[in-house]
């Protein structure tokens, strides 16, 4: 058995058994019950019990909440917000200027601070769809649908969060416990802030209750999700009606070829029909609401609880 996986050294082993007949002396008697005991559940031994927390607890406070389905956001932990962006780049000029001979380190920081002002239009993006579609939410005869849930994080993630919290709308956020990156924000509603550890719960959870995905750009994280879901589509483990819209044509069609995967025959041409391009909050907005519309609202497909 792997060490690591066990709370019992090899001393404790030995000295639980007795050969001499006689009672056993407990110095220190173990009268903890077993969900109380921490080293137990915290080890590897208990780890299928802790994958079942992670799937039990969700589920209780979202039944509790009344949380019907959801639009998940994915997108880049690292955009800003663009008054951050630009007031990061506004304070990088003064250092430039006041420099008399600026060195290639503030130079090359200069840089980054101007492509980050340019990508901040994803969160001011992202943030007005989500406050667009929690809106529109909020007035539907039928109460928590499609409730915008997030990654937790910073990023695209807080953006979908805040635009939701403007609207006065409950939000989610599925945190994970990551060494960078991933700290909760602070438009999360109180009660609809998770933490994992597994992230094939996490997943699990992100695609569960949602009705569509908006994917914005981002990296590895964010590709790891979309591909993934696309597979699940393309298999048909995922059976429901899910509308898959991509933000941002010019980033996407940089970095990925869809239509060359269909022409070398890597899938299949209606493959390119799993998913939405779309570059315009507006036709994101008008794409989901169609698509909730002719499928969701007033028929209680797909619900869990």
């Amino acid at each position: 058995m792997d060490k690591k996986s066990t709370i019992y050294d090899a001393q404790m082993t030995e000295n639980a058994f007795h050969y001499n007949g006689h009672p056993r002396e407990f110095r220190h008697p173990r009268l903890t019950k077993a969900y109380a005991n921490q080293d137990f559940l915290n080890s590897g031994d208990a780890r299928v019990i802790r994958i079942l927390a992670e799937y039990l607890e969700v589920e209780s406070r979202l039944k509790h909440f009344e949380i019907k389905d959801t639009v998940v956001f994915y997108g880049s932990a690292r955009t800003q917000s663009k008054s951050d962006a630009e007031q990061k780049l506004k304070e990088l000029h003064a250092k430039v200027t006041m420099a008399e001979k600026p060195s290639e380190a503030l130079l090359d920081e200069l840089r980054l601070a101007e492509r980050d002002v340019t990508a901040s239009q994803y969160y001011e993006d992202a943030r007005s769809l989500a406050y667009q579609l929690a809106k529109w939410s909020k007035e539907l005869d039928e109460s928590r649908r499609f409730i915008v849930c997030s990654g937790g994080g910073p990023g695209i993630m807080e953006a979908a969060n805040r635009g939701a919290a403007e609207a006065g709308a409950p939000t989610i956020g599925m945190n994970i416990s990551l060494p960078f990156e991933q700290i909760p924000n602070p438009y999360i509603s109180e009660n609809l802030s998770f933490e994992f550890h597994y992230f094939f719960m996490r997943k699990f959870w992100f695609v569960y209750l949602a009705k569509a995905l908006v994917v914005f750009p981002g990296g590895f994280g964010t590709f790891d999700e979309l591909f993934e879901l696309l597979t699940l589509r393309q298999t048909q483990k995922v059976k429901k009606p899910l509308c898959v819209v991509v933000y941002g044509k010019e980033f996407w069609r940089n970095v990925i070829n869809f239509e060359k995967l269909a022409e070398v025959g890597f899938i299949s041409p209606q493959d390119l029909q799993l998913f939405h391009i779309v570059d315009e909050v507006e036709e994101a907005f008008i794409t989901l609401r169609n698509h909730f519309e002719r499928e969701f609202v007033g028929k209680p497909k797909y619900w869990h609880w």
